[in-house]
């Protein structure tokens, strides 16, 4: 039961500071992308690896925004400081998943990282992901286990941690939510293209000394970044965005 409990431990400290990974990410990221030979490549090649990198980040983004958007209050919230569950998910995406929000962050972040061409950090962040969010949902399993009990071992027998298994969907039992996520996912999204276009900025200061990126960067940044101020403006402003049972 010692190393049980170390690891409950170690996964509540991590889930507190969980929002920081993307910091360690840009941080891990600059020598790797230093160190890539993109004359490896050809200019197809790199085109279709900078599609299939966004791709899969709103793929990632697709998930975590049904999640958001399908969930009542009380769970799967923004929370820090402690595990919070009013009751036990098991519809909707839950049916297919057990941590679909954890699924979705790994592929928004590791869309960024297959942008940098460097598959040896790809497998990297992809290994550092697994062994951080492994203690955070063995702290987040533990508490369900203790709040809900044989409801949650029902549950969780049938289904993955992290891979979806779609033979076994049941539908929502609430209403697919577009204020929830334009309410909870906008800094997220924000961070996501950030992340890109932090990419882009370091690349191209190894490769032409210069601090730049193309237009279309720049415009979707700026689209990107007056959404979120317009949003984040409304949710904390108005109550447009308010809707009850949503957390």
């Amino acid at each position: 039961m010692a190393l049980v409990n170390e690891l409950e431990k170690q996964g509540n400290f991590l889930f507190r500071y969980r929002g920081q990974i993307p910091v360690v990410l840009f941080v891990l990221a600059v020598p790797f992308i230093y160190l890539t030979d993109l004359s490896v490549y050809s200019d197809s090649q790199i085109s279709w690896m900078t599609i299939l990198a966004i791709v899969i980040s709103f793929l990632g983004f697709l998930v975590r925004a049904y999640t958001i958007a399908t969930t009542p209050g009380g769970t799967s919230g923004r929370n820090t400081k402690e595990q919070i569950a009013d009751f036990l998910n098991s519809t909707g995406i839950y049916s297919l998943v057990r941590h679909p929000l954890y699924l979705g962050n790994y592929l928004m972040w590791i869309g960024i990282v297959l942008f940098t061409f460097n598959i040896y950090l790809v497998i990297i962040v992809s290994l550092m992901y697994w062994l951080y969010y492994e203690r955070i949902m063995f702290a987040e399993e533990r508490f369900l286990e203790k709040k809900f009990g044989q409801e949650y071992f029902d549950w969780s027998s049938s289904k993955s941690a992290f891979i979806p298994r779609f033979s076994s969907y049941v539908k929502s039992s609430v209403p697919f939510s577009l204020k929830s996520v334009l309410r909870r996912e906008y800094s997220g999204v924000l961070a996501t293209v950030i992340g890109f276009v932090f990419v882009e900025i370091v690349r191209n200061y190894f490769l032409k000394d210069c601090i730049c990126i193309s237009n279309t960067y720049w415009i979707v940044l700026i689209v990107v970044l007056i959404e979120s101020l317009v949003l984040r403006t409304l949710k904390k402003k108005t109550t447009l965005l308010n809707e009850e049972g949503r957390s």
